[in-house]
C-alpha cells in the first residue's frame, strides 16, 4: 500500500529514491529515523501522513519516535515548509476501539493484523 501512495504522492522523486533505499537497509539524509523503530513502524507513520497529506510536496522526513510493544509514538518533520506532526499510533487502544481486549498480546495484535497503519489516536500537525 505504501508504495503505491508513494507512487502516486507529491513526494519528490529524490525521497521516492531514498524511501526505496532506506528500505534496502541503506542510511539515507532525506528519511531519518532518530533513535530506533522497527521498519514496519516507520513504514505506518511514512503512510498516515500520505493518506493525510497527499498533495504535500515531500523532500525529507524526520521521524523522532518511541517503539513500545503496543505503540509508536512521537513527531516528525517534514522538509520543505517544516511541518510537523505528532502521532500516536497505538494498536492497544485500536483493540479497543474495536471492541477486542484492550490488554492482551492477542488481541493487540489481531488490531495491528487487521488495521494496520490505521490504529492511529493521534496525527495532528502542530506548530
Amino acid at each position: 500500500m505504501l508504495r503505491q501512495m508513494i507512487e502516486r504522492s507529491a513526494v519528490t522523486d529524490s525521497f521516492r529514491e531514498a524511501y526505496y533505499a532506506w528500505r534496502n537497509g541503506e542510511p539515507q539524509e532525506a528519511l531519518v529515523v532518530q533513535g530506533y523503530a522497527p521498519p514496519v513502524k516507520v513504514e505506518r507513520v511514512l503512510t498516515k501522513l500520505l493518506e493525510a497529506m497527499p498533495d504535500l510536496e515531500i523532500e525529507s522526513v524526520t521521524i523522532d519516535g518511541r517503539s513500545g510493544c503496543s505503540n509508536f509514538t512521537g513527531h516528525l518533520v517534514v522538509q520543505p515548509g517544516d511541518v510537523r506532526i505528532e502521532f500516536d499510533w497505538d494498536c492497544a487502544w485500536k483493540a479497543r476501539q474495536a471492541g477486542y481486549q484492550m490488554y492482551g498480546i492477542p488481541d493487540q495484535q489481531r488490531a495491528a493484523r487487521e488495521f494496520g497503519y490505521d490504529c492511529f489516536r493521534m496525527f495532528e500537525e502542530v506548530d
